[in-house]
């Protein structure tokens, strides 16, 4: 009992990025338990998802065909039953609303420790398992000891980097009899409306309290266009009703990884910071220099956005 399996997931159609992510979680844990790592994929069209997780350190790829979308009823009856063949040590599902809804189903009928929300792990064959988790709106990081031998961890997206490459992972197909589900997706509707998906932007400028007013959004929004960027934001901005829900990057928000990331006007308070430190390049203007989000910034502009943002129009058109 060495094995690691981990969960993917994925949405109308498209696989979750998080789903690389937890490859590379899912490999590190496999070699520190000097086990096989097992992706399982359900529902949807498996056997593209699964040519796309088939990526180098996977050792086997469950396919289990049942539906299109996430139905709870289903993915808790295939993950435990493959759990019961496989008998890994650990079961890894993204921190996502569907991965918070399976797990703790699956932990409690396996009778196993569940932590969500995991930002990293360590393991030691004398010491077992610790994870890394933040608590009291991200303003702390604590460590936690897993007992015993077996574990579900459910793993917050944007902590790891997605795993590339090809595999050749083998590949199976596994029948699963999952009871009647009364439960079946009608239709999707995006948080806060429109048709931007911010977490798949590879650029994003956003905007935080520092704009002031609502108006002022609009020197913001032609940076964006001068980049070819999407336009996010902080919490305040969407609270004021300046942009809707879909816009917001934070703990409250969605988590985003993309290659650049400019913050304007944005203090860097630790519920923001958690929705975007996994941004490959982070870009921050701001007035005060001892603003939090210099902290974590590549490059910092200390001076006046309303100063700062024409200049870069101006260079980048």
């Amino acid at each position: 009992m060495s094995d690691v399996l981990v969960v993917s997931e994925h949405r109308r159609g498209e696989l979750r990025d998080v789903s690389l992510e937890l490859l590379t979680a899912g490999r590190e844990l496999a070699d520190a338990l000097d086990g096989d790592l097992h992706v399982a994929v359900v529902a949807g069209d498996v056997e593209r998802f699964a040519d796309e997780l088939n990526r180098p350190g996977v050792d086997r790829i469950h396919a289990v065909e049942n539906g299109e979308e996430f139905d709870h009823t289903v993915y808790a009856a295939a993950v435990e039953a493959l759990a019961e063949r496989i008998d890994p040590a650990a079961i890894v599902t993204p921190n996502s609303v569907n991965g918070l809804d399976y797990a703790p189903a699956v932990a409690e009928r396996l009778d196993v420790p569940l932590v969500a929300d995991v930002l990293g792990f360590e393991y030691d064959a004398d010491g077992g398992l610790t994870v890394t988790r933040e608590m009291y709106g991200s303003k702390v990081e604590t460590t936690v000891a897993v007992e015993g031998d077996r574990f579900c961890l459910t793993v917050r997206g944007g902590e790891f980097v997605p795993a590339e490459g090809v595999g050749d992972a083998e590949v199976g197909s596994v029948d699963i009899e999952a009871p009647e589900s009364g439960a079946r997706v009608k239709g999707f509707e995006e948080v806060g409306g429109g048709d931007v998906d911010i977490a798949d932007a590879d650029v994003l400028v956003s905007v935080g309290r520092g704009i002031g007013e609502e108006e002022n959004l609009d020197l913001v929004e032609e940076l964006a266009d001068a980049l070819g960027a999407t336009l996010s934001s902080s919490r305040p901005i969407v609270d004021n009703g300046w942009l809707p829900k879909n816009r917001q990057v934070g703990q409250s928000g969605k988590v985003v990884t993309p290659d650049v990331y400019i913050a304007v006007g944005i203090s860097g308070a630790v519920q923001h910071v958690a929705g975007m430190k996994g941004s490959d390049t982070i870009v921050a203007i701001n007035t005060d220099p001892n603003a939090p989000i210099f902290d974590i910034a590549d490059y910092g502009i200390v001076g006046d956005l309303f100063d700062v943002v024409p200049e870069l129009v101006a260079e980048f058109e």
